[in-house]
């Protein structure tokens, strides 16, 4: 009889935490295995090779009728690429398979190719093979992703330490935004009414079906040698900092006011959208107190914001304007869960 995953496991950090009790044992090549962004492999005397993949799924990822095809590969390839930004890391090779339903016509294939190729060429990635199967239904689709960093140098989870202070990149919540402009679009259009996006809408559209991944800024960090820990903000700002604390042994205390919102929305929806809305590929990383003069407020123009401290206590709380603190709960994307 088959038990389906919520019935084993609560979180898909309680999953992860038990692959890694089955893949106990490594290879001394093996750097950093299950539980990152990515895992690392020792191949050459200067070099460390990163490795990760992506499943990008119709009906869980991206639906036929908010998504166009383009949109889909883009931001397939998209979460990979983030991965690789997350360690600092120069990413090099992609394999890409998919499961196609017979009836999917070839335009739409076409479409989808292109939104892969067109990013990895503005990445100077290379696509180099993969697998095709066809099936009855739903789209599915695996991004294999190999990079490569200075060896020893790739940006880990597990660094953070108290008093170091919380930094994010660019805004969030503005792909959950567009996710909620596009559900708004199909049912206007449902009920035969139209209209146009300007201004914050665009942006958080853009946002949402071509994300843009923060390699560039990922190697700069880490070639500054100013982070002590990062990740990808991928599922939400209040999972993914749980993610980073439970990884480093430590909490923290974020400043729900220096968190930086989606544009155009009430504060409190906007640091709704911020903690909990996934696909934001922005960094999130920590920096010690010694090195904070050094960490610019732009980076080629993308805002780089303090958001808070790391702590000794296993606790990470949400200190609001009016002083009152809460635990912040994990309420960002949790395949387990949702």
């Amino acid at each position: 009889m088959y038990t389906t995953p919520e019935m084993i496991f609560q979180s898909e950090g309680q999953f992860v935490r038990w692959l890694q009790t089955l893949s106990a044992g490594k290879s001394p090549q093996v750097r950093l295995g299950i539980g990152d962004d990515a895992a690392l492999v020792r191949v050459g005397r200067d070099r460390d090779l990163i490795l990760t993949a992506d499943l990008s799924i119709e009906g869980v990822h991206f639906t036929a009728d908010l998504h166009p095809a383009r949109s889909v590969g883009h931001r397939a390839l998209a979460r990979s690429l983030s991965d690789i930004a997350a360690m600092g890391g120069v990413p090099r090779f992609a394999l890409v398979s998919v499961a196609f339903p017979r009836a999917l016509s070839r335009r739409w294939i076409e479409e989808f190719y292109r939104g892969i190729l067109d990013l990895a060429a503005c990445f100077r990635v290379q696509v180099i093979g993969g697998d095709t199967s066809i099936v009855r239904r739903t789209v599915m689709i695996d991004v294999t992703l190999a990079g490569e960093v200075l060896r020893g140098r790739g940006l880990l989870r597990s660094g953070a330490r108290p008093g170091d202070q919380i930094f994010v990149s660019g805004s969030l919540g503005c792909s959950a935004q567009g996710l909620e402009i596009l559900k708004s679009q199909a049912r206007a259009r449902k009920s035969g009414r139209h209209g146009t996006q300007a201004g914050p809408e665009s942006s958080a559209l853009k946002s949402h079906l071509y994300p843009e991944p923060r390699c560039e800024l990922g190697r700069w960090l880490q070639n500054s040698g100013l982070p002590s820990a990062m990740m990808d903000i991928s599922d939400g700002l209040s999972t993914d900092l749980i993610r980073l604390c439970e990884a480093s042994g430590v909490g923290a205390t974020v400043l729900a006011d220096y968190i930086p919102g989606p544009p155009g929305k009430l504060p409190e929806r906007a640091l709704e959208l911020a903690l909990n809305g996934g696909e934001d590929y922005e960094l999130l990383f920590t920096v010690p107190k010694q090195r904070l003069t050094k960490v610019p407020a732009l980076h080629r123009g993308l805002p780089l914001r303090c958001i808070g401290q790391i702590r000794r206590a296993h606790e990470v709380l949400l200190v609001r304007n009016d002083g009152s603190r809460s635990p912040l709960a994990s309420a960002g994307y949790d395949h387990f869960s949702k």
